[in-house]
């Protein structure tokens, strides 16, 4: 009798069985390395050593989140040459539950955030160098979950460590109660098992990786009564974050600054999204006396003041450390445009010790927006994250990341002079990350594409002249390991930034859309005489990001596989100046996809690449151009993947959280006068001709999607509607649905399948 075929999954046959095992094995080997969220530093009053706490994070396959785990070490510098030495604990410590914590400024006590799961109240615990010393349990009634989201978030103790102000969901709105008789009236007892709860009015949300999140407010607790008081005078239309003491003096009323995002109809996503209106605000604190006396303010000193009203943005705000200026980041640019992210520019107010002003403060200009850089100046500030203590000893120098062209160097920016220095190795196309200072020098996270992270010291050196320059070295650490099998084959490859010359650019455009932009080339070390190996062409998304020199698991790991990796920059991609930025919104689908089919025929023309083995891989934006190119060129594909992509923007206008978008890329800057819940057949023609779904008609590249249910941003009807019209087509065609993932499909077990389920596809059709 013969044996019954043995049932393969996904299509496979025993052999590309056998390598989709293997390429798992080496994919959770890559999946293991861990990475630094954050560091900070305790200085001891003893001797001339320091504490310093990382908390890392590591995928957990098994549970579908991230481990999270905090490693201490003992810092010691030598006297001699300034280098330092870590002791490190013998084993770091899982941290679960914890949804934020914070140290307090002198580092003697540390607040613990947990949020509740679901409907229960949140945790503050305020723990000591020895033992937890408080801990409240705050009810839903007060406030919903602490945001910790890295936007609204924003969790400041003031001075005295008596008090911290922070960022919640305000209380649920009262729903309606009905129960067998109908409608129950307020006042009656909602814990009546014999009733239920309706709906009550449908609220707008942020958007992509905010549904279900109530409107951000703000609250103080004081950390001795545990009393949480909700800060008055901020008008109700305002979501508020980035919160932070001013400086305050003895015996006077204490202020918060806080960043506040209006809104007019309706409220457009705002993850990845600066191009959403901001301005700083400042309001007095709450008092904790109950007396009477206290209570009667006038009505004006009890209203948030915006201090911002001469731009359009403004957020990030931090305090100099003698709270005589205010600093801060504007993404006005973004604003003024319409391109969700652009060049930024940094600002000072100088801050009155009696908190008096005459409506609105004065804003000095401390790093304007650079138009076009000359060619290896710098290119413009671009950054979105600040250290909560960013201050070198000098009191006005701050230390901050910025993309650099394809790189993220670290820069010193002098905020009276407005003076800027790269203080990372200028020879370096490596990217650099910031961890946090100790003293005038800096711990850092140095990476490449075929280098796995390694943490850095950067001692600062006086020099005469105030030429002061900042020298590296190597940290050892037991927090970035991998197998031994991964460093073998990341030792077999090396990268290049190669500048690619605009073709055909139009007389008419800006001198800055006329510069080179750049591809990131990864390969093999070992050149084959007779063959090139095969070419995956990887684009990002926004299409207002930027893929950097830094090292990535997904790229290593395809790269390990035996394919060489061109990742463009096309012109729009942040770190080349506000001119080529600004270039590509209104040419969509056309330039950005010449701007790739050139850096393409740059490498085979350089004898990198064979024309014969070309796949292309994109998410979002990626996706959009991903498909895009199957379709305008389709003869040069053999294979193609597509993350959440954008392929028909008049499907997309009427269902995502950024209809903006649509306009703003579609038109340009003059899409932001068009822009409407209600779009015209003219809008809908012109974004259907700009779309991949315009050229389906010629794709023949064999293409897998990989689409979050959860998207918001590029809802997946317009991944599906393309790929079953490929596939009515006889295009071979795979789709994979995450039924829980958002647009970044990063949750690990989907991350995970997401590459496998790439890497397979290549193969099969590259190989």
């Amino acid at each position: 009798m013969d044996n019954p075929k043995k049932d393969f999954p996904l299509g496979l046959d025993e052999e590309s069985e056998e390598q989709y095992s293997l390429h798992s094995n080496l994919l959770q080997q890559f999946s293991t390395i861990s990475s630094i969220d954050k560091a900070w530093i305790f200085n001891s009053n003893k001797d001339s050593s320091s504490q310093v706490m990382f908390s890392v994070s590591q995928p957990n396959l098994l549970a579908n989140k991230k481990r999270k785990f905090i490693l201490s070490s003992t810092v010691t510098k030598r006297s001699d040459d300034g280098s330092v030495t870590l002791q490190w604990a013998p084993f770091p410590v899982e941290v679960s539950g914890v949804s934020v914590m914070v140290p307090s400024p002198s580092g003697s006590k540390l607040l613990i955030v947990r949020n509740a799961e679901s409907d229960g109240a949140c945790r503050f615990e305020i723990w000591s160098g020895s033992c937890l010393e408080r801990e409240f349990h705050v009810p839903q009634s007060k406030h919903g979950s602490v945001y910790t989201d890295g936007w609204f978030e924003g969790i400041s103790w003031n001075s005295e460590e008596t008090l911290i102000a922070y960022v919640a969901e305000e209380p649920s709105p009262a729903k309606p109660t009905f129960n067998d008789q109908g409608y129950k009236k307020s006042g009656s007892d909602d814990k009546d098992s014999s009733s239920w709860k309706g709906q009550g009015d449908w609220e707008e949300d942020w958007g992509e990786t905010y549904a279900g999140k109530r409107q951000p407010a703000l609250f103080i607790i004081n950390i001795t009564s545990g009393e949480v008081q909700a800060v008055k005078g901020i008008d109700k239309s305002l979501s508020v974050g980035q919160v932070v003491w001013a400086p305050s003096n003895e015996g006077s009323a204490q202020y918060l600054v806080f960043v506040g995002w209006s809104f007019e109809t309706r409220k457009l996503g705002i993850k990845y999204c600066y191009n959403r209106p901001c301005a700083l605000y400042v309001v007095k604190a709450p008092h904790e006396s109950k007396s009477k006396e206290n209570e009667i303010h006038s009505a004006e000193d009890a209203q948030a003041l915006n201090l911002t009203q001469t731009i359009s943005s403004a957020f990030l705000p931090r305090f100099s450390p003698d709270g005589k200026f205010l600093v801060f980041l504007s993404a006005r640019s973004s604003v003024d445009s319409g391109a969700h992210s652009a060049t930024n520019s940094l600002h000072r107010i100088d801050w009155p010790k009696d908190v008096k002003f005459d409506q609105s403060a004065k804003v000095h200009d401390v790093i304007p927006v650079v138009l076009c850089a000359e060619d290896d100046g710098f290119p413009g500030l671009y950054f979105s994250s600040i250290l909560n203590n960013p201050w070198l000893s000098d009191g006005h120098t701050l230390v901050i990341p910025s993309v650099w062209h394809s790189s993220q160097v670290l820069l010193s920016v002098d905020v009276l002079s407005g003076q800027i220095k790269r203080i990372t190795p200028d020879g370096s196309n490596f990217s650099w990350s910031l961890l946090t200072l100790h003293g005038n020098n800096i711990f850092a996270v140095s990476s490449s594409p075929v280098d796995i992270p390694q943490v850095k010291y950067g001692t600062f050196v006086e020099k005469e002249a105030g030429n002061n320059e900042w020298s590296w070295s190597d940290v050892s650490n037991p927090i970035y390991k991998c197998s031994d099998k991964v460093s073998s084959l990341l030792s077999s490859l090396t990268f290049s930034v190669l500048k690619i010359s605009v073709k055909d650019a139009s007389e008419n455009s800006t001198k800055g859309s006329r510069k080179p932009y750049e591809a990131i080339f990864l390969s093999s070390k070992i050149k084959k005489s007779d063959t090139c190996d095969p070419l995956i062409v990887v684009l990002h998304g926004g299409p207002h990001s930027v893929s950097l020199s830094s090292f990535s698991k997904s790229h290593a790991f395809l790269s390990s596989l035996g394919y060489s990796l061109l990742i463009v920059n096309y012109r729009g991609s942040l770190g080349f100046g506000e001119e080529a930025l600004q270039s590509l919104p209104g040419n969509v689908g056309s330039q950005d996809v010449n701007d790739v089919l050139t850096a393409i025929d740059h490498v085979i023309d350089l004898g990198l690449a064979s024309p014969s083995k070309i796949a292309v891989l994109g998410g979002s934006h990626g996706g959009f151009l991903t498909t895009h190119l199957i379709g305008q060129a389709p003869e040069k594909f053999v294979a193609a993947a597509a993350r959440n992509p954008v392929c028909n923007l008049a499907l997309m206008v009427g269902t995502t959280d950024i209809p903006d978008w649509c306009y703003v890329e579609s038109y340009g800057i003059k899409g932001r006068d068009r822009i409407t819940e209600a779009p015209s057949a003219d809008d809908l023609t012109l974004f259907y001709s700009k779309s991949p779904i315009a050229h389906i008609a010629k794709v023949k590249t064999p293409t897998v999607f990989l689409l979050g249910a959860q998207d918001l941003r590029v809802p997946i009807s317009t991944g599906l509607q393309y790929a079953r019209a490929l596939k009515e087509k006889g295009v071979p065609v795979k789709v994979i649905l995450f039924p829980n993932d958002v647009h970044g499909i990063e949750r690990p077990q989907s991350d995970f399948e997401s590459f496998l389920s790439i890497a397979a596809w290549f193969n099969k059709y590259c190989k």
